[in-house]
């Protein structure tokens, strides 16, 4: 079913076609009947399935023109980067409206925003933190909201926002269309479900603890003073367009960007303590293709939404098997294809096994032809391992070499790869 089919006016399917939108995702095809019928939705959806746009474009539709007094709809996001992919959406998606929108996020003045406030916008976009700001000093009232949506519910809870998330429901009028949206509905969700929604349409796109189907992920065994050599190797000898690599620490993450550009590299860094100004430069340069490999830390796991990220590469094997079914959600995204990569180290078996209980499959193993693991570590990295506080349990022995996995991943050989995106060296 095409977008014009949807009940969507005119001018908003003609944003979407200047986006390059072909056919709605599953989730845009069930949600936005329901948000434009009025109704409250609980919508669980893996990431990269669309969410943004199924209650965007409805909403935007519902609106119709500019109008005061404001704001008439709220959307809180857990992360200033979700924050400001979504401002940027409604921006586009609403070109040909007149509407105004928003942006409200921490790591930057209060100035600009006030004055946003102050002018009047249709639609605010807020991390909870600056929303509340704004509220107590009063330079913001929810008196006219039409619509609140409540995105990644999941990762506010995870972020401790959610006694504030209650705090913003009950200031609220009684009277408005709320939307929930949350990777996974566990019952601390659900507590707030019933709290902010009245008899909810509920609408669950994929499995919740599953991996995208269009992402083949596969684990590389390694020595933890042979990680980076390792790395450099995969990324020499793998045809990525852009490539997005986690790590668990900020400290380690600007260590491996370095090295990284030492080995000639274009590289962004992306973690907490970097600036609003650094972040949003770095996320635009690697969006833009400026930046070919961004250093992530699992600020990013959730936080980012770029379309063509062809790899993920773990550096670091992730603190949950949550994390890691959201890190390498980041590929293979809206029907896209990607890979994803995850460097372990033998005494890292326990939380393989853990991933794979949680996802249910056996993750492949492999090998890259060619490299040297029986090679002496460089001296810089030798002995390196980044501190963490485990929270899958201790190390165990090797796990046992695995096949396919039961998301569909082809079969793996260390001399290929289906798809072309692999290559061995020496060999083109």
């Amino acid at each position: 079913m095409p977008f014009n089919k949807l009940g969507l006016f005119s001018s908003i399917v003609r944003a979407v076609a200047a986006k390059g939108y072909g056919e709605p995702t599953p989730i845009q095809q069930q949600a936005i009947p329901v948000v434009l019928s009025g109704r409250d939705l609980i919508a669980s959806a893996q990431t990269g399935t669309g969410k943004t746009a199924a209650f965007a474009l409805p909403i935007l539709n519902r609106l119709g023109g500019h109008k005061n007094p404001s704001p008439r709809v709220l959307v809180l996001e857990p992360t200033r980067e979700l924050a400001a992919q979504v401002d940027e959406a409604f921006r586009e998606f609403g070109q040909f409206t007149g509407l105004r929108t928003a942006l409200i996020h921490g790591g930057v003045g209060y100035g600009a925003q006030r004055k946003a406030l102050h002018t009047g916008s249709d639609i605010v976009v807020a991390t909870v933190g600056r929303l509340m700001d704004f509220l107590q000093e009063r330079a913001l009232r929810l008196d006219h909201l039409e619509v609140l949506v409540l995105d990644e519910v999941d990762r506010m809870l995870d972020m401790g926002f959610i006694n504030d998330v209650k705090k913003i429901v009950s200031l609220s009028p009684r009277k408005r269309q709320t939307l929930f949206f949350s990777a996974t509905v566990p019952p601390e969700i659900e507590a707030v479900a019933r709290f902010a929604l009245t008899n909810p349409e509920r609408i669950a796109i994929g499995r919740a603890r599953s991996v995208n189907e269009s992402v083949t992920h596969a684990i590389y065994p390694v020595s933890q003073g042979l990680k980076f050599k390792l790395l450099l190797a995969l990324l020499e000898k793998t045809d990525f367009h852009s490539v997005l690599v986690f790590t668990r620490t900020k400290h380690g993450a600007d260590k491996i960007a370095l090295r990284l550009k030492e080995a000639n590299h274009t590289v962004a860094v992306l973690h907490g303590n970097r600036s609003q100004a650094q972040r949003t430069a770095a996320l635009k340069g690697f969006k833009d293709g400026q930046y070919e490999v961004m250093v992530a830390t699992d600020i990013a796991a959730r936080g980012i939404d770029v379309a063509d990220i062809s790899h993920v590469i773990n550096y670091d094997i992730p603190m949950t098997p949550d994390d890691y079914v959201h890190r390498i959600g980041r590929t293979g995204r809206a029907a896209a294809v990607g890979d994803a990569f995850t460097l372990v180290t033998p005494q890292e078996a326990s939380e393989v096994r853990a991933i794979e209980r949680f996802i249910k499959a056996t993750i492949p193993q492999l090998q890259l032809e060619g490299f040297d693991y029986k090679a002496i570590p460089p001296a810089a990295f030798a002995g390196e391992n980044e501190s963490r506080g485990r929270r899958f349990g201790g190390g165990g022995r090797r796990t046992s070499r695995g096949g396919n996995s039961s998301q569909g991943a082809p079969a793996y050989h260390p001399k290929g790869k289906p798809g072309g995106h692999w290559h061995t060296g020496g060999r083109h």
